[in-house]
């Protein structure tokens, strides 16, 4: 699976998902750029930890995913830096949760900006030059409600179904360019946001950590166990890999059997 010269752009990877996701491309020999919001400090030492750990290059983008312009501008930094941008990752994303009537159209707006619009601006940014090179990988972060519907979700759901049907034109468009786009849906996630929550939700409902953990967080997901940042991190690296070369325009799902039923 060695992605030794390949250079990798992973969107939201200053935590989480995407933090693994690029420590991930490093480990295979990818430089990465990084790009998300956070303390500058810590963003830094992360930076330099996967320069340091795995022997790659890696640089840091602050481009607000909510503008196109500097999406744009990004990739264009990365091509200079890195002479490519043979992996996409699309993972940037927000949540906000309300009744549909009291959704504010401002937040349904910068939803679809981020987690769906900033995708299509990213691969429209990295295209020509996959194209140009006949190779490429692009691999977008949506989610089991990808598939599913939850209640007060409107705009994520919206959006992650947006991401699915965006990723398969795509794949239909670049079959033939060497060049494969994927998604990846995860269930919940464990990640310190996720983590974050419990205490309040204890709070709010009156239950224990583990009562919150398998009776809200994990009431959908069969295994009643979390996914791991690095189980959707290895999944990606497979999707890059040369054996992964005739999947594209698919939607794996990693929700432990959320959306078996």
């Amino acid at each position: 699976m060695s992605l030794n010269a390949r250079s990798a752009l992973v969107t939201g990877s200053t935590s989480g998902i995407g933090l693994a996701c690029a420590r991930a491309l490093a480990r295979e020999g990818a430089n990465v750029c990084l790009n998300g919001f956070g303390d500058a400090a810590a963003i830094e030492n992360e930076r330099a930890a996967i320069e340091r750990e795995f022997g790659v290059r890696c640089i840091y983008d602050g481009a607000d995913m909510s503008k196109p312009a500097e999406i744009a501008r990004m990739v264009a930094r990365v091509e200079e830096a890195f002479g490519a941008v043979d992996v996409l990752v699309n993972n940037a994303g927000i949540q906000f949760v309300s009744p549909v009537e009291d959704f504010p159209p401002e937040k349904w707006d910068q939803i679809i900006a981020i987690n769906l619009s900033s995708a299509f601006h990213a691969i429209r940014a990295v295209t020509p030059g996959m194209k140009q090179r006949r190779w490429g990988r692009i691999v977008n972060t949506a989610s089991a409600h990808s598939l599913v519907a939850s209640p007060f979700k409107a705009a994520y759901v919206a959006a992650k179904h947006g991401v699915v049907g965006l990723t398969k034109t795509v794949a239909l468009e670049l079959a033939t360019f060497g060049v494969t786009a994927n998604c990846i849906s995860p269930g919940y996630v464990w990640t310190p946001l996720v983590e974050k929550q419990i205490p309040d939700t204890m709070k709010a409902r009156g239950l224990s950590r583990e009562e919150v953990i398998e009776k809200v967080l994990l009431s959908a997901q069969p295994t009643k166990q979390f996914v791991t940042v690095d189980q959707v991190a290895a999944a990606l690296v497979f999707l890059c890999s040369d054996a992964a070369s005739q999947i594209t325009g698919t939607n794996i799902s990693m929700d432990g059997g959320w959306t078996a039923a």
